[in-house]
């Protein structure tokens, strides 16, 4: 691998599933920031917002400033407050995203929406809620989403995601998403612009093989795939690509870049 100048980190499934710390992600993060590699925490993360990321983290031993953290909800309402100003937006969304909305005009289930957001998959995603996004769109709504992950692993097992529900909005209303978090490469050229090195000098840790480690690479960044989280051997071999580096877990990230 060519010299790492910058790295950035998925959270869930790299430094911990269902918000325990997977083993060494403490002292990789810091032993990183020792070695005086600036770092970002992109994730897709729907259910809580920056703030309560960070105190988690923190409650793993990894200490993480709010501007550290790149968060799918916060690129979302970003782009819907630069291009759709005025939207009444109907979200849909497992888990309080707080203050990472802000500037957002939600409306209600009864009510008329010009764009219908969908967010971390839950309980909330009903046959009602989704029909009903159906009918907006219909009806005129742009769709957005703020991922494409189609599951995640928790401390349970594998969970159905968003990625899913939003294909089948996209299939039904015959509409294209626009989609904020990763993989999109203006998510991706976000971070790496905070970061303030040049792409190709960048790594990008994550388990999810598609929208992490292949969609990284194909902006230009360094793909290292972790066997933690999501990662799955099928999924692996069904993907249209080969990661760059794969490790066991983020432990080995130090070892591979040799620091």
């Amino acid at each position: 691998m060519d010299r790492i100048d910058g790295v950035l980190f998925d959270i869930d499934g790299v430094l911990v599933v269902s918000w325990e710390a997977i083993p060494g992600a403490a002292a990789t993060v810091a032993t990183v920031r020792d070695a005086g590699l600036p770092v970002r925490f992109v994730t897709n993360t729907t259910s809580i917002d920056r703030p309560e990321i960070v105190r988690r983290l923190a409650a793993t031993g990894i200490d993480v400033a709010i501007d550290e953290v790149l968060t799918a909800p916060a690129a979302t309402a970003a782009w819907l407050r630069a291009t759709h100003p005025d939207a009444r937006c109907y979200l849909i969304n497992s888990g309080d995203l707080g203050d990472d909305l802000a500037g957002v005009a939600l409306v209600g289930d009864d009510e008329p929406a010009d764009v219908v957001v969908l967010g971390g998959a839950g309980p909330e995603f009903s046959y009602t809620q989704m029909n009903h996004a159906l009918g907006l769109l219909l009806d005129g709504a742009e769709l957005v989403g703020m991922h494409r992950n189609r599951y995640w692993r928790t401390a349970e097992g594998f969970s159905l995601d968003t990625g899913a529900y939003l294909a089948a909005l996209e299939g039904a209303a015959e509409v294209t998403a626009t989609v904020l978090g990763k993989p999109s490469p203006d998510f991706f050229a976000t971070a790496v612009a905070e970061l303030g090195v040049g792409r190709g000098h960048v790594a990008m840790v994550g388990d999810d093989v598609e929208n992490d480690v292949l969609a990284a690479q194909e902006v230009g960044l360094h793909g290292v795939l972790v066997r933690t989280g999501k990662h799955r051997p099928e999924a692996v071999a069904a993907a249209e690509g080969t990661p760059e580096a794969t490790i066991d877990s983020v432990a080995d990230l130090p070892g591979l870049l040799g620091i």
